[in-house]
């Protein structure tokens, strides 16, 4: 079997040449810098080129390039595509890539996916992965990759694009804000670093998501917050909270801190099955920092 990857210099693009290699599969790695390109070919050995029509002889294709660039590079592999082909997209949104696959290419199967992990996981195993079939065809094939994924002890979850991107507000969209702000709070504290050599375990896990959202592309970053919906709305509600905690804190206002606190904490008890194990499962992530 042979896999092109549209975008394959990129880290999530190195990243499924790296898996697919490994079993055994053919792969082509197609982008526009002939120098990184090499680059990655000397690290994976695989075939690359900077031809994007090379992905007609392949039986899969994946794009993993920016939202930005989606419907450009979409267009441009669009003619090169046959019936006899699937085409994957692993962008971090999946109502627009998947409206754009719809409208250019239509003879092979498409389907979207999305990794909802970084480039730095070792492997499938214990990592989320989303897939958002439209329609039966696009179904069947999910179902053959879901296979294929659980088969490598990854988490497969089917939903339509709508739901995928509504949730991902929450899971990416919030989780970034937080991290940025978070940062603009303490890297302009005084003793930042000796804050950071003296930290909590707490202290420790949130400066990990910190530095791990801050050390990606700034643009990728800027260009997921603009499009996930209703973003806005979810992060004024975030100011607005962050607000009324900051007030009961001013106040000196213990017995509704912890009233309020403790409203949360009964809500996470009756719909988190594990939320008693969050405390010791803090320590494990710190003890491999």
């Amino acid at each position: 079997m042979k896999v092109a990857i549209v975008g394959g210099s990129g880290k999530m693009g190195q990243w499924f040449a790296r898996l697919l290699h490994e079993e055994g599969k053919q792969v082509l790695l197609t982008g526009r810098s002939e120098t990184r390109l090499r680059e990655v070919q000397q690290q994976l050995d695989v075939e690359v080129t900077t031809d994007i029509g090379q992905v007609r002889d392949a039986d899969a294709i994946m794009i993993s390039v920016p939202l930005d660039a989606f419907e450009s590079v979409v267009k441009q592999v669009a003619p090169h595509t046959n019936s006899g082909q699937v085409v994957v997209d692993v962008t971090s949104l999946k109502v627009q890539p998947v409206d754009i696959m719809h409208r250019y290419i239509t003879s092979a199967v498409t389907l979207g996916m999305h990794p909802v992990f970084g480039p730095g996981a070792k492997s499938p195993a214990k990592q989320n992965f989303v897939l958002t079939p439209t329609n039966e065809v696009e179904a069947s094939l999910a179902d053959k990759v879901k296979d294929y994924l659980e088969a490598r002890e990854a988490r497969v979850a089917l939903t339509t694009p709508q739901e995928h991107d509504k949730m991902m507000t929450i899971i990416l969209g919030l989780a970034h804000f937080i991290a940025i702000v978070s940062a603009d709070t303490l890297l302009h504290q005084d003793r930042f670093q000796q804050m950071k050599e003296i930290g909590s375990t707490t202290y420790k896990v949130l400066y990990t998501l910190i530095e791990s959202v801050i050390s990606e592309d700034p643009e990728l970053y800027a260009s997921l917050q603009m499009s996930f919906p209703d973003i806005s709305e979810i992060e004024e509600q975030f100011l607005i909270n962050a607000t009324a905690w900051a007030d009961l804190v001013r106040n000196n206002d213990r017995h509704a801190f912890a009233n309020r606190m403790s409203a949360l904490k009964e809500i996470l008890e009756q719909t988190d099955p594990h939320f008693q194990k969050a405390y010791d499962n803090m320590y494990k992530i710190s003890d491999g920092l």
